[in-house]
């Protein structure tokens, strides 16, 4: 039992994000709280963490993050999804719409990753990791 135990504890502590999710579904169960408007809070919550990442990366590095734009985008669109789907008159036509976008600004983020001037990779054993674009110094790692 206490080996059992020891692994669900280690478990919990190698991924706490799971976790965090049991207690935040208890405290919607608890408090009887709408799953829809406890998700879309949670939606809004995450844009206003990855807005300021984007600010706090913009103020250290001077560039902006064509991914944490994205990643905003999207998170926004989902939670427009979603409210739209709540609604007892789903309108069908935005929804798709809406799903679209969003597959729209993955494929974006696809693409934003792959070809990102961070990475430049050389061949499958080398690559090289552009730490600014002012400055010319490469790692080759």
């Amino acid at each position: 039992m206490k080996r059992a135990l020891s692994k669900i504890r280690k478990y919990f502590i190698n991924n706490y994000e799971i976790l965090i999710a049991i207690i935040i579904f208890i405290l919607i169960l608890v408090t009887k709280f709408d799953f829809y408007k406890a998700t879309i809070l949670m939606l809004e919550f995450i844009v206003i963490i990855e807005i300021v990442k984007m600010i706090s990366d913009f103020i250290k590095k001077a560039k902006l993050r064509l991914r944490f734009i994205i990643d905003v985008f999207i998170i926004f669109l989902i939670r427009d999804v979603i409210i739209l789907a709540s609604h007892e008159e789903i309108n069908h036509f935005n929804v798709l719409f809406l799903l679209l976008v969003i597959s729209i600004f993955f494929i974006f983020r696809i693409l934003s990753i792959t070809f990102s001037p961070g990475n430049i990779k050389i061949s499958e054993d080398m690559q090289i990791k552009q730490e600014s674009t002012k400055k010319n110094t490469n790692n080759i790692k």
